[in-house]
């Protein structure tokens, strides 16, 4: 059974940080893609960051691009989220999932065309002063 856990989220002021973190077991945590989403109001499911089986290929929303790094340990069956100037648009529940193969194209993830197969319960973080 798949489960993908996790944790990192809270309170953070503007201009802040955290970081996310989501353990996955029931598969072959190295064999597949791995993301972080978020709910966007009034545009359902936006795509954060994205990292493929074999961290070669990256790629970031342009709402997150230079703030937050994506990060994986395949060893640990580990997926990261280092979230930098954090700003109050930010706040969201963020969701860790698993995509259906081992690599993406961002075409795909723009245009919400990935049936990732696996969420986790999601992280709440807030953003506020």
């Amino acid at each position: 059974q798949v489960q993908l856990v996790e944790s990192g989220g809270g309170l953070a002021q503007p201009g802040g940080s955290l970081r996310l973190s989501c353990l996955a077991s029931g598969f072959t945590f190295r064999d597949y893609f791995m993301a972080w989403v978020r709910p966007a109001p009034g545009k359902g499911l936006e795509w954060v960051s994205a990292i493929n089986s074999g961290e070669y290929r990256i790629s970031y929303a342009d709402s997150v691009k230079g703030r937050f790094t994506i990060a994986r340990d395949n060893a640990k069956n580990a997926l990261y989220l280092q979230m930098n100037s954090l700003d109050p648009d930010d706040t969201a529940v963020y969701y860790c999932v698993k995509g259906p193969y081992a690599d993406f194209n961002d075409y795909d993830l723009l245009t919400g065309r990935v049936e990732y197969d696996s969420w986790g319960q999601g992280t709440q973080v807030t953003v506020s002063s």
